[in-house]
């Protein structure tokens, strides 16, 4: 399984990337904004994107907006990470088609429990 994980702050990414990998996810890339990950999505095959709803450059929103009009793209699971809890904006999301939420803080119980919902692992 291959994760891209997009957040523009550095602690956010590491925390991240620590826990997939506790939960034995060692396939992963990093992105710093949303026009870095559209790079990297149309130049390499991904199984899940985990992203922040606000970063500068493009956001969550938007990518995710922007993967989902990409017939090469549209089918991959986004799992959005926020602290946002504007109801407007969480509607927002949810009408770009967003495969699941992850509201910080969360934990890795949290984490592994969303990345169920994608992955099937027999370990």
């Amino acid at each position: 399984m291959k994760i891209l994980v997009v957040d523009d702050m550095p602690l956010m990414r590491h925390v991240l990337i620590n826990m997939l990998r506790k939960l034995k996810y060692n396939d992963i890339v990093e992105a710093t904004n949303g026009l870095q990950a559209l790079d990297l999505l149309r130049g390499q095959h991904f199984d899940l994107v985990i992203t922040d709803l606000h970063m500068p450059k493009m956001d969550g929103v938007n990518l995710l907006d922007t993967i989902r009009k990409d017939k090469d793209l549209a089918e991959l699971p986004v799992l959005m990470v926020t602290c946002e809890d504007n109801a407007d904006t969480v509607k927002q999301v949810i009408a770009a088609k967003v495969s699941g939420f992850i509201v910080k803080p969360f934990n890795m119980n949290v984490l592994s429990s969303q990345l169920g919902r994608f992955f099937f692992r027999d370990e």
